[in-house]
């Protein structure tokens, strides 16, 4: 990928461009994860060069310009790319001082209370709060979000972008954080769940999932409020299991 999108928007005066994505609309349990992503808008000028003291780029606790390129080169569509490559990719933003991210994790108890949409426009408003973006400087902010549904309910100005996980590097790398923090969530909900494989399909309708759905019934994390889990209750009458 390339810093395109990032490097038009730092000349037209914003300071600060913050990519949002989400994981888990789909899946029949488990929680929907937001994150969103800041790129140091310093690294521009350092890329076709070394990190050198006073840059503005602190290479001592991050990682190297190398390293960065890297990033770029590797980073697209969380769904473009093997559960490895998501969490080799993680593993280096997580080292990198020049990308700074926030996530959050929405449940299926709120999800089926007010809806998937606004679970997610929730996980998306924590995020933002998360990345503590001072007052000064949040009228020079420009929240870019995949898909075409503005996020409402916030201050920033923004712009929704489809597909935007393949085309805008913020972005894509906030796919590939949410889809690694949710997977990560999944597997450890696994464990206490471990009739429903959760840590093969992740919660989402796969065959197996649905096969396994409606043999022992939906389990405490599963989201009542979607069609295939709602039926299942409606015409066994099931008790949800607590464990």
């Amino acid at each position: 990928m390339n810093l395109k999108a990032e490097k038009y928007y730092w000349k037209k005066g914003y300071k600060i461009i913050v990519g949002l994505d989400e994981a888990g609309r789909g899946p029949l349990a488990g929680p929907v994860t937001a994150a969103a992503v800041i790129i140091n808008s310093k690294v521009t000028g350092h890329l076709s060069s070394p990190c050198k003291r006073g840059s503005g780029i602190p290479a001592s606790a991050g990682m190297t310009i190398q390293n960065f390129k890297k990033i770029l080169l590797q980073a697209r569509d969380s769904k473009k790319l093997s559960p490895k490559k998501r969490e080799e990719i993680f593993r280096l933003i997580q080292k990198c001082s020049l990308i700074q991210f926030s996530h959050a994790l929405v449940n299926e108890k709120v999800i089926d209370k007010i809806n998937i949409e606004q679970a997610t426009f929730k996980a998306m408003r924590i995020c933002l709060k998360k990345l503590k973006i001072s007052q000064k400087t949040s009228q020079h902010c420009l929240i870019l979000i995949d898909g075409n549904r503005n996020l409402p309910q916030i201050n920033y100005l923004q712009k929704t972008i489809v597909k935007g996980d393949n085309k805008i590097f913020s972005i894509a790398l906030a796919s590939i954080i949410a889809k690694v923090i949710r997977d990560k969530k999944m597997i450890t909900l696994a464990k206490k769940y471990p009739h429903y494989y959760f840590e093969i399909h992740k919660g989402y309708p796969t065959k197996l999932h649905r096969k396994l759905l409606k043999k022992y019934g939906p389990c405490k994390i599963h989201r009542k409020s979607y069609k295939p889990v709602r039926i299942i209750i409606q015409k066994s009458k099931v008790k949800i299991k607590n464990e």
